[in-house]
């Protein structure tokens, strides 16, 4: 079982930039990858930006160039944590973002996502 936390999000002005957090608590060592998506109303998710255990990033074509994801994930931690810098925000990334992670359970990858959360972001001016 994992736990996602999120934080961060909120109104910006476009141009502006935001960062939100997520951090997983549970079986946190058994995360391959963690990630974000996001959803308007009436649409469906979008992966936008993932990060694997061992760094390897990848970003959607929507916000590559302008946002950039890094993960913490010390031994010695007692949480995962993915953080999403957000930079030259226009309204069209006005979503409600929401944080994912691929766990290893057994010999299967389950997904464990905040989709009853999400945190909202706004560009507007």
């Amino acid at each position: 079982q994992v736990q996602l936390v999120e934080s961060g999000g909120g109104s910006v002005q476009p141009g502006g930039s935001l960062r939100l957090s997520c951090a997983a608590s549970g079986r946190i060592s058994s995360i391959l990858v963690m990630g974000w998506y996001r959803q308007a109303p009436g649409k469906e998710r979008e992966l936008i930006a993932d990060i694997t255990r061992g760094g390897t990033q990848r970003y959607s074509d929507a916000v590559k160039g302008r946002i950039t994801i890094a993960r913490n994930n010390a031994s010695d931690s007692a949480k995962d944590t993915v953080n999403l810098e957000m930079s030259s925000l226009n309204p069209a990334d006005t979503y409600v973002y929401y944080c994912h992670a691929a766990v290893l359970v057994g010999a299967e990858v389950r997904d464990y996502g905040s989709w009853g959360q999400g945190t909202q972001v706004t560009v507007t001016s």
